[in-house]
Formats: structure tokens, C-alpha cells, sequence
């Protein structure tokens, strides 16, 4: 059956004249659905005369903008297929990418010349700048000049939209098929769990590379019809002047970005009492991190996500956002979720997630695809808890589970505490060879600048606050924590470089 998947004339339709972007680059423009909608069908116009048709890729490689937000919508007008490149990766990795999905056109914008420059003779695609275009370009403003009708598409809910790159450590991250079905669904999903109105406005600084700033609050506002503010980049100090303004009242960040928020001089003048929502995700948030904005008054709670699922699948009810910090919470709407080998409330295995709001598996990995998605879940390979109220609670990736003397030790539980400490600016604990238990814990401390902690200090600080066997038996100092290109700490890179016994 058809799905409707012209998300930005339904929109336009509806409420024209209503805010859909504001635009930071450009001074706070205010952008209504008719004209987001109109710039849209140009951009759509321009791919078409690209040779951009139904089931055709197209890639863009750039800093978030309004022109990314165009070519989403572009593509979801002719049946193409976006793949948004993490900008971070470097050029050998960005040529595995797109050799892989073969796109028909290239977008990019002006501060990645040199890795087009690298890529452009080794891929078969016609490159357009958002600014600058060199003779024989076609520049992406000349859509600007175009006008008519598009060719009328009937699209299933199947069908691809968006591949989106999943996080890895080592190898070419896998493309994930987000279909017009999962995404509609990950928008309804969000709107009617979460609460979300057309009155909202989201603060769009994740990259839209991920599926964390395309599909956390973004595309769901567009279903709803709420608003985003849309940033190059996190910024810390513009993050803190949108939130003191009033200009937002919906804020998703990563853990690292809520630590440089609370370290800024200015986090406590900062009016936060106008946020609906302040959601954390990406990756476990150190309890600190909780304490700051709870000591504030701040109502604060972490999400769970994944690029194959969502990536919304939980939330926090009110009530017991405080004295259940860390826990994720309840399914949404249309999300089923269990624990494997789950016999009774507190027992850890991996989570399983069913819903419409799965993506259709991996781009060209069948093999891969049947390993993760078994009889309609999704093996997402993280380990999780559920107490006596139903609440789930994620305790880390199974990979990066510590087997001491037959105890299991969850290496997020063990940072939690230590990132509590005064002295300790982040941390990241690995399991290391021991000839009497096994394995047993080791930390990797980041230190405040000007503190020199010690292992001893850091195990009495840690004793009464865990179990014996979870206490790190051994301590290194360093500079800093080695990230992937999707910004997550490197767990196999610290293994590689600290795990040895």
C-alpha cells in the first residue's frame, strides 16, 4: 500500500505560513513550510535535471544547513535515496562509502573541496557544491532558476530514504536502510510518547549524519509540525544563549556535550526552566552529569537509540526521572522491547527491539542483516535490565562486558562512580588479563587539569559505592580519550593501546 511521503507539501499545506526552520547561519532566518517546501521541490528539480531518479542515490558531505535539510525532502519527492557522509571520516574511508552505495550525485559543502578533490577522479558522480563551484560545476544555486512540475511518484513503505552510517570502531561502518515506513513511524512514535506539538522548537546542532540529528527531534517536528533552530556544529556558547533565550524547548546532546555545558562559567545563569525536554543519548551519561542539573531543579533523562531502531525507543515518565537516573524507561507507542534469557525483574541480557520503526536491514550485507534482525527483532547487542516497574535500564555492550572470578562487571557502571570524583575529567574502563580471575578492571583516567589522581584514592573513593570485585585494580593517566568518527569513545582502540595484563 502507497505511503504518503511528500512530507513537506502535506505540511506546507496544512500550515503555510508557520515557522519550519530558523536558520543560524544566516542570522535567524525565519523559514515558513511554504517556503522550505518550495526551496525543496528546486533542489528536486535540480537532481532531476542530475539524472536523479526513483531508487537513485544521492550523497552529501557538509556541515549541517538548511541545504541538507532541502536534499532530505528533495529525495523523499522523487523516490531517491540520501546517504548524509560523516564528515569526520577520512578520505579512504569516505571512498569505501560511497563505492559501496554508488551515488549518482555528490553534494558538498566548501570547507570538504580537498576530500572531493581526492575522491572525484576515483567515483563516477556528478559533484555540486553548495558554494564556490569551479568551471564545469554544476552549482547547486542554480536551482534557484528552475521551476515546473515534478514527475508524480507512488512510493511503499519499504521504500528506502535514508542510509545511515552506523558507528564503528574498525571497518567500514555498515549503511542502515531507513525506509519511509520506519521513519513515519519513529516520528508517530516520538510525537505521541513523547508529547511532542507544533508549539515545539528543537535545538538542531547533532550532526545530520546521524540518526541522532536527523531523527531524534528533527524529522518528527516536520510530521508534528514544530520547528527547528539549525546549527553548522555543537557550539557550546551559542547552545547556552539559544536555552537562555527562550528559543528552544527541546535539547537532545551526547554526554560530552552536556559535561562542556556544565563546565562553561556561564551554566548557572542559564535560564533552563523554559525546556520541555532535555534528553541525553549516543552513549552512557556519568551520573555527575545528572547530579549538576538535578541540583538545578533541571528535569533531565537519558534515551536509548540505535541507528537500525528509531532511534527512539524509551522515555522517563515524570515521576520517576529522579530517583531512576540512568534508566531509560518504557517502550513508546509501537515499540516492543525484551530482555533475552530474562527470568525475573534485575537479570541483564541483551535487548531485543520489535517495531515498524526498524530499518530494513543493511545495505547490500544480507548475511550481516540476517544475523542482526532474527524473526522480526533486533539484536541490538547491548545489554540491558528491567526492574519490578517495567523500567529498562541499558548496562553497556555485550563486547564490553568484564567476566572477573565469574562475576560479570558492566564497564559503564564501574565510569559512572569514577566520573563522580573531583579529580576526574572523563574515564573509560576496559577488562585486562589476570592469571588468578580472569579479567579485572583497569581505568583510563582523563584528569582535571592542575589533579594528579591516584589508583588508591580512586578505590576509596569507589569502596562502599561498588562491589569489591568491580574496583579497578589498576590506574593510567592520560591525555585524552581516543573517539570513533561517530564521536563515541573508542573501546577497541583503548584495548588495543591499555589491554594487555
Amino acid at each position: 500500500m502507497p505511503i504518503v511521503h511528500d512530507w513537506l507539501a502535506r505540511r506546507a499545506s496544512l500550515a503555510p505560513e508557520r515557522t519550519a526552520l530558523v536558520d543560524s547561519l544566516r542570522g535567524g532566518r525565519r523559514i515558513s513550510w511554504a517556503e522550505w517546501n518550495a526551496s525543496a521541490h528546486r533542489t528536486a528539480l535540480l537532481l532531476r535535471d542530475l539524472g536523479v531518479g526513483l531508487g537513485d542515490r544521492v550523497a552529501v558531505l557538509a556541515f549541517n544547513g538548511v541545504e541538507t535539510l532541502d536534499l532530505v525532502f528533495a529525495c523523499a519527492k522523487l523516490g531517491a535515496v540520501l546517504q548524509p557522509l560523516n564528515w569526520r571520516l577520512g578520505v579512504e574511508e569516505l571512498h569505501g562509502l560511497l563505492s559501496d552505495v554508488a551515488p549518482s550525485v555528490v553534494c558538498f559543502g566548501p570547507e570538504f573541496r580537498s576530500q572531493v578533490d581526492a575522491l572525484r577522479s576515483r567515483l563516477a558522480a556528478r559533484w555540486v557544491p553548495f558554494a564556490d563551484p569551479l568551471p564545469g560545476e554544476r552549482a547547486f544555486a542554480s536551482r534557484e532558476d528552475l521551476s515546473g512540475a515534478l514527475p508524480a511518484v507512488e512510493l511503499e513503505a519499504d521504500s528506502p530514504w535514508v542510509l545511515c552510517s552506523t558507528g564503528g570502531s574498525t571497518g567500514l561502518p555498515k549503511s542502515a536502510v531507513l525506509t519511509h515506513g520506519s521513519l513515519t513511524a519513529n516520528a508517530v512514535n516520538t510525537i505521541v510518547s513523547w508529547g511532542l506539538t507544533q508549539d515545539d522548537v528543537a535545538l538542531l546542532n547533532a550532526p545530520l549524519f546521524h540518526t541522532g540529528g536527523l531523527n531524534v527531534f528533527t524529522l518528527p517536528l516536520v510530521y508534528v509540525g514544530g520547528a527547528s533552530v539549525v546549527c553548522r556544529a555543537f557550539d557550546v556558547a551559542q547552545t547556552l544563549d539559544l536555552i537562555d533565550s527562550g528559543s528552544v524547548n527541546l535539547v537532545f546532546a551526547v554526554p560530552t556535550m552536556f559535561i562542556e555545558m556544565q563546565r562553561h562559567p556561564r551554566f548557572e545563569a542559564v535560564d533552563f526552566s523554559r525546556l520541555k525536554l532535555l534528553i541525553s543519548g549516543g552513549a552512557p551519561c556519568p551520573a555527575p552529569v545528572f547530579e549538576r542539573f538535578f541540583a538545578r531543579g533541571i528535569p533531565f533523562r537519558t534515551g536509548y537509540g540505535l541507528t537500525e531502531g528509531g532511534p527512539n525507543n524509551f522515555f522517563l515518565p515524570d515521576a520517576v526521572m529522579r530517583s531512576h537516573a540512568g534508566f531509560v524507561g518504557v517502550p513508546l507507542f509501537q515499540v516492543e522491547a525484551r530482555i533475552d534469557g530474562e527470568q525475573r525483574p534485575g537479570d541483564v541480557g541483551e535487548l531485543l527491539l520489535r517495531g515498524p520503526h526498524l530499518c530494513a536491514g543493511y545495505w547490500r550485507r544480507p548475511e550481516e542483516t540476517a544475523r542482526t534482525f532474527v524473526d522480526g527483532w533486533l539484536h541490538t547487542g547491548d545489554l540491558a535490565s528491567r526492574d519490578a516497574q517495567g523500567l529498562f535500564r541499558i548496562e553497556g555492550r555485550a563486547k564490553d562486558l568484564i567476566i572477573s572470578g565469574g562475576e560479570n562487571i558492566h564497564p559503564s557502571e564501574v565510569e559512572s562512580v569514577l566520573a563522580s570524583h573531583p579529580d576526574v575529567a572523563e574515564v573509560a574502563v576496559i577488562g585486562v588479563p589476570d592469571p588468578k580471575w580472569g579479567e579485572v578492571p583497569r581505568a583510563l583516567v582523563v584528569p582535571r587539569p592542575g589533579s594528579e589522581p591516584t589508583l588508591e584514592a580512586l578505590v576509596a573513593f569507589c569502596s562502599g559505592r561498588l562491589a569489591r570485585y568491580k574496583l579497578p585494580r589498576t590506574l593510567r593517566l592520560l591525555d585524552g580519550l581516543p573517539r570513533t568518527p561517530a564521536g563515541k569513545v573508542d573501546r577497541r582502540g583503548l584495548a588495543r593501546m591499555h589491554g594487555e595484563g
